[in-house]
């Protein structure tokens, strides 16, 4: 079965309470129900993984390798802006990777308009809230199944 890991970065667990006016007030919970659903949908396997540890978000990427994950799509908070740690484990990782955030990052302060890890990745959806998971697994499965 086709398995994709989805990362959830830094202070993640706190949607639903952190800043509604961007986020809403959808929690991790529900959007891992909402993934959950659809990946039953298309017949693909989902693991969701949320850490506030940058160093735990970069060894599950090399587990994913090492195990043969199919994808990975990573909404990695604030570590998008800076973590070159990050970028460097996503790097390693030969599988596709969908890049994806709830708000719309280029309408956003100056810092969060730059991502670091945006040039290892297959591409990047922002913008529709909790619709940028579900749009971010499409794109996996849709890049899993497309011929070589």
């Amino acid at each position: 079965m086709t398995k994709i890991l989805a990362l959830h970065g830094i202070n993640h667990n706190m949607f639903g309470m952190r800043d509604p006016a961007q986020y809403g007030k959808i929690t991790l919970q529900e959007i891992y129900a909402s993934i959950e659903a659809l990946a039953a949908e298309l017949g693909v396997q989902v693991e969701n993984f949320q850490t506030n540890e940058e160093g735990a978000i970069c060894l599950k990427i090399h587990q994913a390798q090492l195990a043969g994950v199919d994808a990975i799509m990573i909404n990695a908070g604030a570590w998008t802006h800076y973590s070159y740690g990050l970028r460097d484990a996503l790097a390693i990782f030969t599988g596709p990777i969908v890049e994806l955030h709830m708000a719309n990052l280029h309408k956003r302060e100056a810092f969060r308009q730059v991502s670091v890890i945006a040039a290892v990745t297959q591409g990047q959806i922002a913008g529709f809230g909790v619709h940028s998971y579900l749009l971010a697994l499409r794109a996996c499965v849709a890049m899993i199944e497309q011929p070589k």
